[in-house]
């Protein structure tokens, strides 16, 4: 291990191995360089054991890269360094003391599909109003609450008073319940579940803690209040916790990330020793000089300064176009300009919707694309068919697996038999699958739907007779004893052919895991394929343009960089502007920021000054990000400040009248009308908000104009808004 490589801070980062440590790690900054030399080095130079190491990371791709160059600097395997995501080392931890918790060791993994599934079988069952309720504001709002360590019974202790509160809490209690009894858990869960493991079994806790005396965590930023608990308490032993993040790219709080996890770090450890990581190794100094003087307007932030020592580079292009359709024709065209290779390049945008026009005039031109982010492999109808049939195998009390396949492909087994059955099960305090197994005692059921049903549990069986050896053959099996495979081959469409070898790669994929895995099993691979994450889909041995939201192209880098709709109102987004919330418009700073330093060498910034959206006109003007980037770091012939004056007093005069013309502000959920108009809510009452969901009138204020409205919504806390603008509907 060569620690000359290292600059000054970076071996600080790596040498500092006792005590709670904070590096904070600037884009590009070589962070991953710093995890993996600071694990070679408590092994090689501290005598650290293997096994005594844990690091966490957010994806999968990421846990493999450090891996590999862990064992690249210590020349022998470190395979007993436990490299892992946050839910695959929940994961492992949970199957090991399932009983612990109430479970069996081969629960299931819900994901977000089969939440849904869930939920809308709770609230049916419920009898809910869909009208007035929502399922996935239920989830969110149960997910919300997870992440914060709120039980269910938790949860309606807190919201005694509110009514919709404790009808969230009453469905949060049913949905959990029916989890438990299905021997299954989402996503949120997994965190949850180890932190009351660990709270309610300190030896359990003791255990891990001995175990690994030294914790390190990658992309700290990104952690929700439950992964903190779940750091602070591991690390509780030996505290010799490293945590390594960037406040300046904290970006998914919409996913439940609390940036004040990195921003009080010192608050909760006082003893921490801090270091900052400043000197980037990806971008120019033009790049980072605008990112810098993007990033430094927002105030909930560590201060920090990128900079680089390879001076100079080309200068940003700002370019304002007349449409979508000619933004993304100057993309097409410049991007023909810079020659292969296409994976040089890379599009990026803040809403998916924008893809569209890009990508017509890409395949015009016949130039090689992906979309980076969109529909994951594992989502695909026929592969979560098929690894349904695999969770039913390995676990019959999951519910939502099994009727999902339970009539895949047809077997006519229709909603009245599983209704009867399901009352069955209930009344006799059976589990759906042990029900289905006693079809021919069920007097109200058929004897031709009982004989179906019998056929049906009889497969599951002779397949789960084959689910102790290799994953491979029994996921051939599934294929052709189900049925499944001969009814696309029936099909004989395009369509069919491509699911058929949609099922050949899921076989490859099993044959993968049967060769490579440590301890391969059908819970293994189960596990494995549930924690696979989107961005991993990326493969930078291919030659195309990488088309992708901001939100997903964190973590990469590419030579040649586009930012497409740069306009206010679009990013940031109106509702952004008009909720007037500091905090939300610092994410979305720091969005940019992070879409800033993905470039290494170019980066094109570009807006419209009209752009259709949802059928309507809009008209709007240059995002603020691009006027905090100074003049002086503008490509020339790009878009001058003196031009962009005169669009926007151009608009200043127009664009009201053009809006009103175009629906323009109501299509964003904004009034057109300046008369002042008492609401027709009032204070007390429940009211519903396009973007933040539901909430409660909490005060009404008469303006010169307008009336403003504050709302505490149920999941983004109190907004001031006016009420020509909010749109808010009576519920």
């Amino acid at each position: 291990m060569n620690i000359d490589l290292l600059n000054k801070e970076q071996l600080e980062g790596v040498t500092t191995t006792e005590g709670p440590v904070l590096i904070l790690a600037g884009a590009g900054s070589g962070k991953t360089r710093v995890l993996t030399y600071r694990t070679a080095y408590l092994i090689e130079e501290c005598g650290v054991k293997p096994y005594n190491i844990m690091a966490i990371t957010f994806t999968n791709k990421a846990a493999q890269e450090m891996k590999e160059r862990i064992n690249g600097l210590l020349n022998a395997d470190a395979g007993m360094v436990w490299v892992s995501t946050f839910h695959s080392a929940c994961v492992r931890i949970i199957r090991r003391f399932a009983d612990r918790l109430g479970y069996g060791s081969n629960f299931t993994i819900y994901d977000s599909d089969d939440q849904k599934r869930l939920m809308k079988q709770v609230m049916n069952d419920m009898q809910l109003d869909r009208k007035r309720w929502n399922e996935k504001t239920f989830l969110n709002q149960i997910s919300s609450a997870k992440d914060e360590l709120i039980t269910a019974e938790e949860y309606l202790n807190r919201f005694s008073g509110d009514f919709p509160s404790q009808m969230t809490g009453r469905v949060y209690m049913e949905y959990q319940s029916r989890l438990i009894a299905g021997n299954s858990m989402d996503f949120d869960d997994l965190i949850m579940k180890t932190v009351e493991l660990f709270r309610q079994c300190p030896d359990v806790l003791q255990y891990y803690q001995e175990k690994y005396k030294y914790v390190m965590v990658d992309e700290y930023q990104d952690t929700n209040t439950a992964q903190f608990e779940l750091i602070r308490l591991l690390s509780g032993g030996s505290r010799n916790l490293c945590v390594v993040g960037d406040d300046d790219q904290s970006i998914y709080k919409f996913r439940g990330a609390n940036i004040y996890n990195i921003l009080n770090f010192e608050k909760f450890f006082p003893d921490a020793k801090v270091i900052k990581l400043e000197e980037n190794y990806r971008s120019t100094e033009v790049i980072l000089d605008a990112a810098n003087s993007v990033i430094k307007n927002n105030k909930g932030r560590k201060i920090k300064k990128l900079w680089t020592e390879h001076k100079g580079g080309e200068k940003i292009g700002i370019y304002g176009l007349d449409d979508a359709y000619q933004e993304a024709e100057f993309i097409t065209n410049d991007i023909i300009k810079q020659g292969r290779p296409y994976s040089n390049s890379a599009v990026l945008y803040r809403t998916n919707a924008q893809s569209r026009a890009i990508e017509e005039c890409l395949l015009k031109k016949n130039i090689p694309y992906k979309i980076i982010g969109g529909i994951n492999f594992y989502s695909r109808l026929e592969i979560k068919d098929i690894l349904a049939y695999l969770r039913v195998i390995l676990n019959p009390a999951d519910e939502i697996s099994l009727r999902r396949v339970i009539n895949v492909p047809k077997r006519g087994i229709g909603d009245a038999s599983l209704t009867k059955i399901a009352a069955f099960a209930k009344a006799n305090g059976l589990t759906f699958y042990e029900a289905l197994e006693k079809a021919d005692s069920i007097p109200s059921l058929g004897r031709a739907a009982a004989s179906k049903i019998r056929s049906f549990t009889d497969l599951i069986k002779e397949l789960g007779e084959e689910s102790g050896g290799e994953v491979a053959p029994l996921i051939r099996d599934v294929f052709e004893k189900t049925g499944y495979a001969d009814a696309l081959r029936a099909e004989k469409t395009d369509e069919a052919e491509s699911r058929l070898e949609n099922l050949e790669e899921l076989f490859a994929k099993g044959s993968n895991y049967d060769e490579n895995a440590e301890e391969p099993g059908l819970s293994g691979f189960m596990e494995e394929v549930s924690l696979v994450a989107s961005i991993d889909s990326l493969d930078e041995s291919d030659d195309y343009v990488v088309l992708m939201t901001l939100h997903s192209a964190k973590g990469l880098e590419f030579n040649n960089v586009y930012m497409a709709g740069m306009e206010d109102g679009l990013f940031p987004g109106y509702m952004t502007i008009m909720s007037n919330d500091a905090e939300e418009m610092e994410e979305e700073r720091r969005l940019c920021y992070v879409g800033i330093t993905r470039a290494k060498k170019r980066l094109t910034l570009t807006y419209a000054r009209r752009r259709m959206i949802r059928g309507e006109m809009q008209y709007g003007s240059v995002s603020r990000f691009i006027k905090e980037i100074p003049e002086e770091l503008w490509r020339k012939g790009s878009q001058t400040p003196y031009e962009m004056g005169l669009v926007r007093k151009k608009q200043s005069q127009t664009v009201y009248a053009k809006a009103v013309n175009t629906n323009y502000l109501s299509s964003q959920g904004f009034g057109t009308k300046t008369v002042k108009k008492l609401p027709a809510y009032k204070e007390g009452d429940r009211v519903r908000h396009r973007k933040f969901g539901d909430g409660t009138v909490s005060l009404i204020k008469e303006g010169n104009k307008d009336y403003e409205v504050t709302v505490d919504f149920d999941n983004y806390g109190v907004k001031k808004m006016f009420a020509s603008f909010a749109k808010l509907e009576i519920i």
